[in-house]
């Protein structure tokens, strides 16, 4: 879906933006050039990373247990 319709900026761009490296909001604006210029997009855009980047925090999260044990 398009999220920043001024720059031509998708919700697809802004996840590939976090995995490829960018950590914040501001990295994504930078890369993307998304809410750069009316910003009315600013804050869909900010959901997005916020999702994608907990997302990505959840993915990598280390189990509590190993993966073999079972508790009693």
């Amino acid at each position: 879906m398009y999220v920043c319709l001024c720059q031509g900026v998708t919700d697809g761009q802004i996840r590939e933006a976090i995995y490829e490296g960018c950590c914040s909001y501001r990295d994504v604006r930078d890369a993307t050039g998304v809410a750069t210029q009316c910003g009315k997009c600013a804050c869909v855009a900010k959901q997005v990373v916020r999702e994608t980047l907990s997302d990505i925090q959840n993915a990598s999260a280390p189990l509590a247990y190993p993966a073999g044990f079972a508790p009693a």
